[in-house]
């Protein structure tokens, strides 16, 4: 076979001839059966006339792998090893394990089975084939004065004297130390947070179901709280990821330390942290929660890049009072701790069931699946609303209102849906629909001059941009019939960056309004950086506007901003006739409310003929 063997006795005692070919092809059979099957596998086949020299690639394939072959005969104790065994093992001399009595001295006493109990202990008996086994135990192959232990995966075949008891044993012995530990990383990380050391979210939410079945089984209450590192994203950017880290890492152990002998917490998210609370009332997590608070409020934290002082909110529920599983559990303390946030720092709030919250939540969740459903079968659609000219109160251009068509053809208004779908992330996917249904309006109709109104998402999405692009660039003469509105807040969260996207959307040829104007704060200097074309009066000063002088004066100053820029002004929400006086009056350009007409699905600027042969064709 090519296999040398080291034995204190003639490696041909005992029927096996190692190193020759002498060996019976059942034998190394025998052999072949004891390799392990893990993709490891060195097959041997022994043919007539074989030379030694022939069988090398046998040796070098059990070095190449790291694995040693070994025999054992039972009823001498003799143990014969390949060549590469000390290299393989780590053995510091292979003439000290030569037979199983001396090997079994080497093996960690706290194993929890080993070769010799496996085979000797067996219940099988060898039918002629042999009796597999396979098993892992822990060993100190230089001693266990030395210390070092290394654990192998020991994989082989016994086979029977003519009683059929265990007689003689060969297998490979293999090191897996390194296996095992990757192992033990790769499941310490399944569990736990790499940071804090604290359970991960998905061993959090385990106990926290184990905690909830046993608090129902032995009717003891129980709670649940998430607590928040309050403003972490200001010491990101002020110290850095770093040291944001730290803060967290020392909450994490500040917040252990509060807490009681038998209590759990882990890490639910990046700055937030679950506590799971054992035989705990609503009493008892009020006190916990002020104790918890303190622990984090007065000392502050020493980074090393400088002391931060940090804070945190908590959020809790009574279970199972008030959630029946983790999911529910979970969900029902996220909303505790935003309240406790919109409340202030530092602060701690306890989930209230509250009808009115339950109901709105059920139709979140009906209208998620209506904006998934129409975004799919596409039954997104726009109504236009007219914007008239102060000259003559007629139509200079339409807004392009959202509307969204159920399956039995009820129209529901954008308010009632947007809110949703920008809390689902879903808004970027209906303003691009949006912006594909405003465009195919302009493409097939010449006469439309439409508005179209953009979320702040949208506003950084280079794809809803690139679409836009790449249809101007198919349809130049559409551009100067579209106009892109973007709310006022949004256009300040960053001066800078609103600039450029507002540059761009004129460089195509659109014109640009500023939407909600007065609703945030714009002075004169971030008027002329954005350089608009249009701004909008927020509806809300405009509504009723001869009963309200303090709006008339607000409504004069913004038309006056507006004009030194000699930009074109909307007042919207017009509804009664004096108000429109008025806003003529003020140097309003063009008015937009239900005075002048609510938003229809139809196309004013097209005939009844064309309004006819449009609709014949979308069928």
């Amino acid at each position: 076979m090519g296999v040398e063997l080291s034995s204190a006795r003639n490696s041909q005692e005992n029927g096996v001839e190692f190193g020759t070919a002498a060996g019976t092809a059942e034998e190394t059979n025998a052999l072949n059966a004891a390799m392990p099957a893990n993709g490891t596998d060195a097959t041997v086949t022994v043919l007539s006339g074989q030379r030694p020299d022939e069988g090398t690639w046998v040796q070098e394939a059990l070095v190449a792998v790291d694995e040693a072959v070994y025999e054992w005969v039972v009823s001498s104790d003799e143990l014969k090893w390949s060549e590469n065994a000390v290299s393989a093992l780590g053995f510091s001399d292979i003439s000290t394990v030569l037979t199983g009595r001396q090997f079994g001295s080497l093996l960690d006493p706290d194993n929890f089975t080993n070769r010799y109990e496996t085979v000797i202990n067996s219940s099988q008996v060898d039918e002629g084939e042999g009796v597999a086994f396979q098993l892992q135990y822990r060993m100190f192959p230089r001693g266990r004065e030395d210390g070092t232990a290394v654990w192998v995966e020991d994989t082989g075949r016994w086979f029977g004297g003519l009683d059929g008891q265990p007689d003689r044993v060969i297998g490979v012995l293999r090191n897996v130390n390194d296996r095992l530990v990757r192992e033990q990383e790769l499941n310490y990380l399944s569990t736990y947070d790499a940071l804090t050391g604290l359970m991960n979210r998905a061993r959090l939410a385990e106990a926290l179901s184990e905690t909830i079945t046993s608090s129902e089984q032995y009717r003891i209450p129980c709670a649940f709280m998430l607590a928040g590192i309050d403003n972490l994203a200001m010491i990101n950017d002020a110290y850095g990821f770093d040291v944001a880290d730290k803060v967290i890492a020392a909450v994490s152990e500040r917040l252990r330390a509060a807490m009681r002998t038998g209590d759990s917490i882990g890490r639910y998210a990046g700055n937030k942290f679950g506590l799971i609370l054992s035989n705990c009332s609503e009493q008892d997590m009020e006190v916990a929660a002020r104790r918890l608070l303190r622990s984090v409020r007065d000392q502050v934290i020493d980074t090393g890049a400088g002391p931060v002082s940090a804070t945190i909110s908590v959020g809790g529920l009574c279970l199972p009072k008030h959630a029946r599983n983790s999911h529910e559990a979970m969900v029902r303390a996220e909303e505790a701790l935003n309240s406790a946030k919109l409340k202030h720092r530092d602060s701690f709030i306890i989930y209230k069931h509250s009808q009115k919250r339950e109901s709105l939540r059920k139709r979140n969740l009906m209208f998620a699946d209506e904006i998934v459903s129409a975004l799919n079968n596409r039954r997104l659609t726009i109504a236009y609303q007219p914007i008239v000219s102060t000259k003559n109160e007629e139509p200079a251009l339409y807004e392009c209102l959202l509307r969204l068509v159920k399956p039995d053809n009820e129209v529901v208004s954008a308010g009632n849906f947007i809110p949703i779908a920008e809390q689902l992330g879903l808004v970027r996917l209906i303003d691009h629909r949006v912006l594909e249904l405003a465009m195919n309006t302009l493409d097939e109709s010449e006469n439309a001059q439409l508005s179209l109104n953009i979320s702040g998402l949208t506003a950084s999405d280079p794809r809803w941009f690139a679409n836009l692009t790449a249809f101007i660039s198919a349809h130049r003469e559409c551009a100067e019939r579209l106009t892109v509105e973007i709310t006022e807040t949004v256009a300040l969260e960053d001066i800078a960056e609103s600039g450029r996207f507002i540059a761009s959307l004129r460089d195509l040829g659109c014109k640009v309004a500023i939407d909600d104007f007065g609703a945030g704060y714009t002075s004169f200097r971030n008027l002329k950086m954005m350089e608009v074309d249009m701004v909008k009066l927020d509806g809300s000063f405009c509504h009723q506007l001869c009963e309200n002088k303090d709006n008339q004066f607000f409504v004069r100053t913004l038309i006056e901003l507006a004009k030194n820029f000699d930009l074109e002004v909307v007042a919207e929400h017009v509804e009664e006739q004096q108000d429109a006086e008025l806003l003529k009056e003020l140097g309003v350009d063009y008015l937009q409310g239900y005075l002048y007409g609510a938003a229809s699905m139809e196309k004013p600027w097209l005939n009844a003929e064309e309004q006819s042969a449009q609709q014949f064709i979308a069928l």
